[in-house]
């Protein structure tokens, strides 16, 4: 059994964006939204390269990695910590694309132009501190519905 949880797995898969940190250059953060961030197997976190050249250019010069995974609900996540490996052609780019496809992505080929795994070396949960207060999740999740949809 790797470092990642069911629970951590459901998280990571439920959400349809995760954030990504990488530093620049200069030493400074870069955060970046992946809506293509996804659970690999039990030790891996995957995204892909759509349209990401900073976060790659980074990557390449330091492959350190923290993504970022919050139910916007519940107020609840995890962070992942860890090192990335870019694949841009071979047999995990290969992989990758299929994976994708199989997804849904069913233009996976053209759009795709890297595969990030990211191997998670830490993993610890992001809660609001909204709970703090004695909130349960439902009450905060209530909360959190009726400011975006309304309810």
């Amino acid at each position: 059994m790797g470092i990642l949880t069911d629970e951590m797995k459901q998280v990571v898969r439920a959400q349809r964006l995760a954030f990504v940190a990488t530093v620049n250059a200069d030493g400074t953060p870069n955060l970046s939204p992946k809506g293509t961030a996804t659970v690999w197997d039990d030790e891996h976190l995957v995204f892909a390269d759509i349209d990401s050249p900073g976060t790659i250019a980074n990557l390449r010069r330091n492959p350190a990695a923290e993504i970022n995974v919050v139910d916007v609900f519940s107020r609840k996540g995890f962070r992942f910590r860890g090192t990335a490996s870019i694949a841009t052609d071979g047999e995990l780019f290969r992989q990758g694309i299929a994976f994708y496809q199989n997804a849904g992505m069913t233009d996976a080929p053209a759009r795709i132009r890297a595969i990030v795994l990211v191997r998670v070396e830490a993993a610890r949960p992001l809660i609001s501190p909204g709970y703090a207060r004695g909130v349960s999740e439902a009450q905060m999740r209530a909360q959190w519905r009726k400011h975006y949809l309304g309810e």
